[in-house]
């Protein structure tokens, strides 16, 4: 396992963190199993998050078991609109993990401008946050996000926060300005779930699959973001102890790209190119903002996967969560195009931009999508 330092919070963590959103079962011994392995295996930085329903109650019973110099825990609380609902949830985290001091908070889902105001807060969150820090109750603060790359700029440049947990894969590379002004300002930079949210690379379709020997397209992905030295952890939210396994062929490999790794993601490249021929899109994000407040660049990145890489499975899973909100998934779906044209002056690739929503909608809206918590 290789360790990275974590930014300028100086910890040095374990280039996979455990994420424990999905490992939860009945049987506390059983999840704790999970973890143990993880340390086993040189993991030292366990995530959670109060909204993960029994996630924090079964990590404390998890770290009775283990030395608690061993690891570094972070835990997320979503931003509150008074000092006080804040200051109870964090309470209840604690009581859960049965620590009295947690290495890392998260302010979870600053995913809006609402959010980015609630969290930095003088009179609410962020008066409980510096006390927090101010008590030794909390040694380091980041924040996660499932926002647009307006609104993480925005964020890291307040210069207020050591740390960011966000989604960047090959796949989703449009956050890359956000992973460089990270890296300017000495922040750690943790990949949420790069192999599920990331395209649920663990189980690729064939096509992909053949697009990717000999190498399997879950660890292309992780060696392309761990080639990276701007990026220090990336999430592994396994649900069971074996699940761990398959991962560590990367784990003490964090050199750059070798040759025959850069021509197989060039392979992804001209994949997509030949496959969607004039419909490619490169996520620019310049068709944005959409009056009908569409995110044209995600569902048309949804489609090209489904085209280019037959990933229909999840640009579904992805795509039926879209409801028309800004929060953890942002926007309504492409059938509410008005087929107005503002975004199309603003296409540098000159796309039939109604067209291709309208054919993402067709290929990947089957009902109502699940978030995998809350």
């Amino acid at each position: 396992m290789q360790y990275r330092r974590f930014g300028k919070t100086e910890m040095r963590l374990s280039v996979f963190t455990l994420g424990l959103m999905r490992y939860q079962r009945d049987d506390p011994e059983e999840s704790a199993s999970v973890v143990r392995r993880a340390v086993e295996l040189g993991i030292n930085h366990l995530e959670t998050a109060r909204a993960y329903t029994r996630s924090e109650e079964l990590l404390g019973y998890a770290l009775k078991s283990l030395d608690r110099r061993q690891v570094y825990i972070t835990t997320k609380v979503t931003p509150r609109a008074t000092y006080d609902e804040f200051m109870n949830a964090f309470d209840a985290s604690m009581r859960a993990l049965d620590i009295d001091v947690l290495d890392n908070l998260d302010i979870h889902g600053i995913n809006n401008d609402r959010k980015f105001r609630w969290a930095l807060d003088e009179k609410q969150t962020w008066r409980a946050v510096r006390k927090l820090l101010d008590s030794g109750a909390v040694r380091h603060v980041g924040f996660s996000t499932h926002g647009k790359t307006p609104v993480l700029l925005k964020t890291i440049n307040t210069q207020m926060f050591e740390s960011i947990n966000l989604h960047y894969t090959w796949f989703y590379p449009v956050h890359e300005p956000v992973i460089a002004r990270a890296a300017e300002l000495d922040m750690g930079v943790f990949i949420i779930s790069p192999n599920e949210k990331g395209g649920m690379l663990f189980k690729p379709t064939e096509r992909l699959r053949k697009a990717s020997g000999p190498f399997h397209p879950m660890t292309l992905n992780q060696r392309w973001l761990l080639s990276d030295p701007r990026v220090h952890t990336l999430s592994l939210g396994v649900a069971t102890a074996a699940e761990l396994d398959p991962h560590m062929i990367v784990a003490d490999d964090v050199s750059p790209l070798r040759q025959e790794e850069r021509e197989i993601l060039d392979r992804w490249a001209t994949t997509y190119r030949d496959r969607l021929g004039t419909d490619f899109c490169t996520l620019c994000q310049k068709c944005l903002p959409c009056p009908q407040f569409i995110d044209i660049p995600e569902i048309l990145r949804l489609r090209q996967m489904a085209v280019a890489f037959e990933m229909t499975e999840y640009g579904r899973f992805r795509y039926n969560l879209l409801n028309g909100s800004d929060e953890w998934f942002h926007g309504h779906t492409g059938d509410h195009c008005t087929e107005c044209g503002d975004c199309l002056p603003r296409c540098p690739e000159k796309l039939e931009i109604p067209r291709l929503l309208f054919d993402g909608h067709d290929r990947l809206k089957t009902g109502i999508g699940r978030r995998l918590w809350g």
